[in-house]
């Protein structure tokens, strides 16, 4: 048996399409955190016309809320958030041009729809590996919504981040197997 598979980030769309449920795979590059209100920030700023704080072509979202980092780490414990929290958010995001999203438990209908149309991948990742994610995380940077605190939108550098293909471009989908 081999090992996790690669995946340097950004995440094209080919590369999304190209990914199949139930792949281990491992991260490497740069991604972004955000939780439900920084989403929903963000979908204020696309229906007002406003100009977004990051590119959303290819871009990868951690749903996580980091605990404080403790001496010498980027970040603290990073366990996911439930994604169905950003499930009306997503589909939006995903037209937008976001190809990848990290979290637990399955996706809605309408997300699985704007994965299948669009070319995106959920990721899941173990909530019980907190502390292990948080130190494959080797930088962390808010870039908007500060006072949001843990829940801002956050720029983050990952290197061998854990995680597994759970719902596919394609309709493959670990929670139905």
């Amino acid at each position: 048996m081999s090992g996790p598979m690669r995946i340097d980030l950004p995440l094209t769309r080919d590369k999304a399409r190209s990914l199949q449920a139930g792949q281990v795979v491992e991260l490497f590059g740069e991604m972004y955190t955000a939780r439900d209100a920084a989403h929903q920030r963000l979908i204020d700023l696309i229906y007002s016309g406003g100009e977004l704080p990051v590119d959303l072509t290819d871009i990868t979202i951690y749903y996580v809320g980091p605990t404080p980092a403790p001496q010498g780490a980027a970040i603290g414990s990073a366990g996911p958030t439930s994604s169905y929290r950003m499930d009306p958010y997503a589909p939006l995001l995903i037209a937008r041009g976001q190809t990848g999203m990290i979290g637990k438990g399955p996706r809605g209908p309408e997300v699985l729809t704007a994965m299948r149309e669009h070319g995106a991948v959920y990721f899941a990742a173990v909530g019980g590996a907190a502390a292990l994610i948080g130190q494959s995380i080797k930088s962390y940077e808010i870039v908007a919504y500060e006072d949001l605190g843990a829940e801002a939108l956050a720029r983050i550098t990952v290197e061998g981040f854990p995680c597994i293909v759970a719902q596919d471009s394609v309709g493959g989908d670990l929670y139905q197997r």
